[in-house]
């Protein structure tokens, strides 16, 4: 505390001593806001309804006075409201990229260092225009502003941009035996993140990173290892760095900086953000993360479209924690790559009954005008296999298509040099007319094989001297050429610790070649339409090391329209998404903190490069942490930077920034953990587990981690400590980590049964690994809707869309025989109706006169001229939409007395009950606790999971 004395204030106001600043600030009781100046005691006067400014104490900016540091007062002079990023800058001095800032208009100019701001202003003629939209706490000290001043003041609060004077990090403890489940809990923000005052330079809600692009499993993260390792918490962050935009949720695109100056620091290339701190009169910027003082381009405040100096505060970089950078040149190795999409369509005799072939072609003709195309560049080739290979010339001006059959399967080769990989828009016409017919062309095929690897191997020399995608539609096993593999199916191993065996791959060439792709930037995609055993877990390994991703449909008929609809659903929304191409993922982070395990779809080019040929929308990753060093500063910054070109061509570089807190206190560190990210992160763990090991290795390396973490915190912060208790006590935060871990033990990736073949394993094996949090959670943890007495205006639009039901605890102790439920986990939906329901639920939800003509299984629901028809279809219809994936989900009927394999399945999905061998919720928590008083568990488990083969 200084030794100046507190001035007198009138009353409703206190004065706080900022040790940054060495000066005090006034923080208005009633309404939490804040000011430098002394408040004036005038009976009308209003309080400042501004909270704290984002530069915080010491770095506050004010609409004609911009302060980039304590003590040093330059007037910032902006030029222009409309902000424009768009001209490319004119080129500099070798090496430096800026080039030399143009002269500005009379009466506008930059700011010049080492002036004070009186004589500053006394440059410009008359007074000064200042622009940029003005933001709350910009404004002068004393003049009122209005808006939502409460609402601004709880977003500045939960951004640790308030008052200093923060209230401690609250610890609610909670009893997990007796404790009821509400799953709307599953939807809450995660803990908020308490950054000091001062640590954002910008006042924006939007300047730290979102949960939906990226979230770490602790929102304050310990200072030590020995801290960290105390707690038994996993850390880790969550990354989803391109995820999808969807209207109906008000989603934003992130903002684009069109100028191609991209200001980054000298030393650790970290990219300017809002966590920076400007020095030496604003010349100069202070790195986040290696604290080195790097010059400010003079081009960073100077519009180039108007050429006129510019409002540095407004852009976006320092004012949004999602980024998203256009390169320049020095940023690529080749000219941008067009999207190019090869083809590869399995032609035999299954393929062929099944529907698949015709259901394909139609898709992809319909989905021609959704391709990505926007400048023409988009080219594409069309290879159809059985036990040959199809090659089709689509010459530019022609209508008709030639086939050219290559027999040779042991040394694939291209038929001709010219019109099999052919432009979009010039080779339009031969192409529909070929996609129009493929299907009649081979629908008296016999051929009973599948050279798919030689397939994938043409489609590679077609798409190498460029990059671009391979999508590849089997009905069949590959059983010729390279890549051929056997039936090793096996039900005496299922269920047995030989299981692991068939989820592991059988052949090295699909790793090889995925490997090959991956450095000529080339993606794969696979749907797999088989009637028998597909090998997911061999040829899966395509996408995962190609960035791509697996899309199963086992026994597949197109005579079910379901089935037709699932697969042109997901095929033309994958062909339709906007996808990243030839891309590379770095994470840096603030000294101390090192990266350490990498999780998802990609392939590691070094320690800590991600190489991704394409970048699907809504697929996650997941990046182990460790702590290396003692954490001296009060918060770190992560930042995830995403090189990529656009499907439009151009270079793109997206920065997603995270500053989290640290503390000394484990306290926080337990009211900060994020129970969503931890159960994500322990999801691509366990998966990970399967296949090095056994798949019971797994379960048990997942309740040992929760029985690890109940231990820890009995330990460290109950009064009891240790020994035997009545109570299971955690942190009301992790709550519900139990329940979602238990979900993820009985999930068909996971769960101990002899009936679960090993494809649907190494699907869901596929998912565990690449879904986002936001559709993970619901994946292990189902919904569960009662909708025959569902409130009135559930299923009827409201002011976010249709109303949905509450959800229930997944217990079969809310089943009613009367009843009809809705159980939905993403990938699947079951619509249950009780054996006594009456029939005139049945009428009005079937169109059938009893329940005894009701029959079960795969359905789609008719919609009838009746409210409840239309509230119930309303709700399965908003259950596929709110989901963010290409993934359809079935519509399954369940009958109470049906058939008993289909109620087994729905029945899977009400964890909360006991099931084959798995325990019940309560006898699950009766372990946990039985567990943490013996003190079992340990923490070898972590670290043998992180011995697990790495990617």
């Amino acid at each position: 505390m200084s030794d100046q004395q507190q001035p007198q204030l009138p009353p409703g106001w206190q004065a706080t001593w900022d040790q940054n600043a060495q000066r005090y600030y006034f923080v208005h009781i009633e309404s939490g806001t804040t000011q430098w100046e002394p408040p004036v005691a005038v009976a009308e006067q209003q309080p400042v309804t501004s909270p704290l400014p984002a530069g915080g104490p010491g770095g506050v900016h004010h609409a004609r006075r911009r302060q980039y540091a304590a003590g040093q007062t330059q007037a910032y002079l902006g030029a222009d409201a409309g902000m424009g990023y768009g001209q490319p800058p004119a080129q500099g001095a070798p090496g430096d990229g800026y080039g030399q800032a143009p002269v500005g208009q009379q009466g506008a100019q930059l700011f010049t260092p080492g002036l004070e701001g009186d004589q500053q202003l006394q440059l410009q003629q008359g007074q000064p225009q200042y622009y940029g939209q003005p933001q709350p706490g910009y404004a002068d000290a004393g003049k009122p502003q209005h808006g939502p001043v409460d609402q601004l003041v709880n977003q500045f609060g939960q951004m640790g941009m308030g008052q200093q004077g923060q209230k401690p990090f609250q610890l609610h403890t909670v009893n997990l035996v007796g404790m009821p489940i509400d799953p709307r809990e599953l939807l809450a923000d995660p803990p908020e993140m308490r950054l000091p005052p001062g640590a954002c330079i910008s006042n924006n809600p939007m300047a730290n990173a979102d949960p939906s692009y990226q979230r770490c499993t602790l929102n304050a993260i310990p200072t030590t290892h020995s801290l960290l390792n105390k707690s038994r918490l996993p850390f880790a962050i969550i990354l989803t760095p391109y995820r999808s935009l969807k209207e109906t949720d008000d989603d934003l695109a992130p903002p684009v900086v069109s100028d191609t100056v991209i200001v980054r620091c000298r030393r650790c290339r970290t990219y300017i953000n809002p966590y920076v701190t400007f020095t030496d009169g604003g010349n100069r910027w202070k790195c986040c993360m290696c604290g080195l003082a790097n010059d400010v381009p003079q081009l960073f405040d100077w519009d180039q479209q108007r050429g006129q100096p510019a409002d540095r505060w407004a852009r976006p970089e320092l004012n949004y924690s999602t980024v998203e950078f256009i390169a320049p040149s020095e940023y690529m190795v080749r000219p941008p790559q067009p999207p190019v999409y090869i083809f590869l369509i399995d032609v035999s005799y299954a393929a062929v009954q099944s529907g698949m072939v015709a259901t394909a072609t139609r898709t992809i003709l319909e989905s021609l005008d959704r391709l990505p195309n926007i400048d023409d560049r988009t080219k594409v080739a069309v290879i159809a296999y059985d036990v040959a290979l199809h090659f089709f010339s689509l010459p530019p001006g022609s209508t008709e298509s030639n086939m050219l059959v290559v027999g040779d399967l042991d040394d694939v080769f291209l038929p001709q040099p010219t019109d099999i990989l052919v432009n979009l828009t010039e080779s339009r016409a031969p192409l529909e007319a070929l996609l129009g017919k493929l299907s009649d062309m081979f629908k008296d095929n016999h051929a009973v094989g599948s050279a798919f690897g030689p397939a994938l191997q043409a489609g590679y020399k077609l798409a190498s001297p460029t990059g671009g995608k391979i999508i590849a539609l089997s009905a069949n096993l590959p059983s010729l050429g390279p890549g051929a593999l056997k039936n090793r199916e096996d039900p005496k191993l299922l269920g047995t610790s030989q299981e692991s065996k068939l989820l592991q791959p059988q052949s090295s060439f699909y790793k090889t070649f995925a490997i090959e792709c991956s450095r000529s930037q080339v993606s794969v995609d696979i749907f797999l339409t088989g009637s028998g055993y597909s090998d997911v877990a061999t040829v899966s390994g395509l996408p995962r090391y190609t960035s791509g991703q697996t899309y199963f449909y086992p026994s597949f008929n197109a005579s079910r329209s379901e089935d037709a609809m699932k697969l042109a659903h997901e095929l033309s929304t994958l062909l339709a998404s906007p996808i990243g191409l030839e891309a590379v993922i770095r994470v840096r982070a603030s000294r101390g903190l090192r990266m350490s395990q990498f999780h998802g779809n990609f392939f590691v080019r070094s320690t800590d490069l991600l190489a991704l040929p394409a970048v699907p929308w809504d697929q996650s990753y997941a990046i182990e942490m460790q702590i290396e060093e003692t954490l001296n500063q009060p918060f770190v910054v992560i930042q995830t930077a995403v090189l990529h070109t656009t499907s439009f061509g151009e270079r793109r570089i997206r920065v997603v920034t995270q500053a989290i807190p640290t503390t000394q206190n484990i306290s926080e560190v337990y009211a900060s953990a994020d129970q969503i990210a931890i159960a994500t992160l322990l999801a691509n763990k366990a998966v990970e587990r399967c296949l090095s090991n056994k798949i019971e290795d797994a379960r048990d390396a997942v309740m040992n981690k929760m029985s690890d973490i109940l231990g820890a915190f009995k330990t460290n912060m109950t009064a009891a400590g240790s020994g035997a208790s009545a109570q299971l006590s955690i942190c009301d935060n992790l709550k519900l980590l139990p329940i979602l871990l238990l979900g993820l033990m009985k999930h068909v990736g996971l769960r101990h049964s002899s009936q679960i073949p090993s494809d649907l394993r190494s699907y869901a094996h596929c998912l565990l690994t690449t879904l986002p949090s936001q559709l993970l959670i619901p994946y292990i943890h189902p919904c569960f809707y009662s909708l025959h007495n569902m409130p009135p205006e559930c299923g009827t639009i409201g002011e976010n869309g249709v109303i949905m039901p509450p959800p229930l605890p997944l217990t079969s102790e809310r089943l009613e025989r009367h009843g009809l439920y809705l159980i939905e986990d993403g990938q699947t939906m079951f619509l249950w109706i009780g054996r006594d329901a009456v029939g005139q639920l049945v009428q009005d939800v079937f169109d059938l006169p009893a329940y005894d003509q009701l029959r079960g299984g795969k359905a789609t629901l008719p919609i009838l001229d009746n409210p409840f028809s239309q509230r119930v279809n309303a709700v399965i219809n908003k259950t596929r939409e709110m989901r963010r994936t290409p993934y359809w989900p079935h519509l399954y009927v369940v009958k109470e007395d049906g058939e008993p394999p289909l109620r087994l399945w729905a029945l899977s999905g009400l964890i909360m009950d006991r099931a084959d061998q798995t325990p019940s919720y309560v006898q699950y928590l009766t372990q946990l606790k039985d567990r943490v008083s013996q003190g079992a568990g340990g923490d070898s488990w972590y670290s043998e999971l992180n011995g697990a083969v790495r990617m």
